[in-house]
């Protein structure tokens, strides 16, 4: 039991630093000026194109992380239900984002403050986990554990 907690745990965690560490150099190379609309906290279509990629690399890595440890086909099962339950919680908890800073956004900003201000299009919000769930079973069929 404790390998597949331990498989689920750092395969979520791998998730986690895939995203952070791929929207940085997203970040890196589009600046403010490539991730949101002109004058707006939206974020622009390549934008939303880097997240939708960056959230399915980053859950395929997770998937084969977590049943590479655990190796036990359960803890992906279980790993589906944290992306899934995680996910719409975010997602529905994004419907209920006050709005974003009142004025202009400014031409240049840290990453942590266009995380903090930005708004993602609802639909994408619910998109993700589903994207979620999606990689980590394409990521345990890379590893050679479960048929999606």
């Amino acid at each position: 039991m404790g390998k597949i907690v331990g498989g689920v745990v750092v395969g979520y965690l791998t998730m986690m630093v895939f995203v952070f560490a791929l929207f940085g150099i997203g970040w890196m190379v589009f600046g403010a000026g490539g991730s949101f609309k002109p004058n707006s906290w939206d974020p622009s279509f390549i934008w939303i194109l880097i997240t939708i990629a960056i959230g399915f690399v980053a859950a395929i890595a997770g998937g084969y992380v977590c049943l590479t440890l655990a190796d036990d086909t359960r803890a992906i099962f279980w790993l589906l239900a944290v992306v899934l339950v995680l996910g719409f919680t975010m997602a529905i908890m994004a419907l209920f984002e006050g709005a974003p800073p009142a004025g202009f956004r400014p031409s240049e900003m840290s990453m942590m403050e266009a995380m903090r201000n930005a708004r993602q299009p609802t639909w994408l919000a619910f998109l993700n986990p589903i994207l979620g769930v999606i990689g980590v079973m394409v990521g345990a069929r890379v590893r050679g554990g479960v048929r999606p």
